[in-house]
């Protein structure tokens, strides 16, 4: 999948296919999570949030199940 490179403190780079709903949010240590059954609405509103960390806390985390990659 490919990740588009975002500006943030944590996060270096966020992937989506909205076939699969899957949300990969790779960080800025190298480690890679891969979030199924986001829609895509999610996908924009954390794409486009102005703290990418705040957003992924706020909305994904603890709400869609994840594998590390």
């Amino acid at each position: 999948m490919d990740r588009t490179p975002v500006s943030s403190s944590n996060i270096s780079a966020i992937g989506y296919d909205s076939d699969s709903e899957i949300l990969e949010v790779e960080f800025t240590n190298g480690a890679v999570y891969s979030y199924s059954g986001v829609q895509l609405g999610e996908y924009d509103g954390f794409i486009n949030a102005d703290s990418k960390g705040k957003y992924l806390h706020a909305n994904i985390k603890g709400r869609y199940p994840y594998v590390k990659l």
